[in-house]
């Protein structure tokens, strides 16, 4: 597959075909030949942390499946506070409100390099009946993942949800997880930068989580959940 950046498209649909993660994605479903309906290019696009794949009240006018990395889900409060409301990793699929709604709800930002494919609504809808079970999935894990957001990382102390973060970034097998900008870390526990500062490096000190590179952690599973449940 030919990787390129956010100005430019690929047009070969065997790459969808041979994707590494597509029992994962929308296309899950697709027999070989569904492939040829496709007209519009499909983008596979690498990002930089920070980088909009979209902002909130822009036109909806594609669907983006995280192939690899992580995109934050933000919006403003009435009171002017920016929230993140979910998070979108591997396998997710940002910006569903493409397929019913005009505009996006939300704005979606890159919080590590991203790779991510970028699928014109006009391509889902051609396929809809094909890939309503997976729509259907990934709507139901959207609702879940952002429940899970706000009943694992807006409740208890500071130090249970900084827990619960270190816990949700990676599956528990995982080696090493990669955290994020302590301003983003802020805005999703709903607590202030510097709270968030403190807290990493409190656990740095005490061994929960160990920084091996910038941002890279290994953790102590046991610790964390015990700490994310006793505080």
């Amino acid at each position: 597959m030919r990787e390129t950046d956010a100005d430019a498209a690929w047009h070969g649909l065997a790459s969808c075909e041979k994707c590494g993660i597509r029992d994962l994605v929308l296309f899950a479903d697709l027999a070989n030949e569904d492939f040829s309906a496709i007209h519009l290019p499909i983008e596979d696009i690498w990002l930089p942390p920070g980088a909009a794949l979209y902002q909130a009240g822009q036109a909806a006018e594609a669907l983006f499946t995280v192939r690899e990395g992580l995109v934050k889900l933000e919006q403003y409060l009435p009171d002017g506070a920016l929230r993140i409301v979910s998070l979108a990793g591997d396998g997710d699929v940002a910006g569903l409100e493409a397929t019913v709604a005009a505009a996006y709800e939300h704005t979606a930002i890159t919080l590590q390099p991203t790779k991510v494919c970028r699928i014109p609504k006009e391509v889902v809808a051609r396929l809809s009946p094909k890939l309503h079970r997976q729509l259907m999935n990934k709507w139901y894990a959207s609702v879940q993942r952002s429940q899970e957001c706000t009943r694992e990382l807006s409740t208890g102390s500071a130090r249970q949800r900084v827990a619960r973060l270190f816990l949700l970034l990676a599956p528990a097998a995982a080696e090493r997880c990669r955290l994020f900008g302590r301003e983003d870390i802020g805005a999703l526990l709903g607590i202030t930068t510097q709270t968030a500062s403190r807290i990493v490096a409190e656990f740095k000190r005490a061994k929960l989580a160990e920084e091996v590179a910038p941002n890279i952690f290994r953790r102590d599973i046991a610790a964390l959940e015990k700490l994310a449940v006793e505080g």
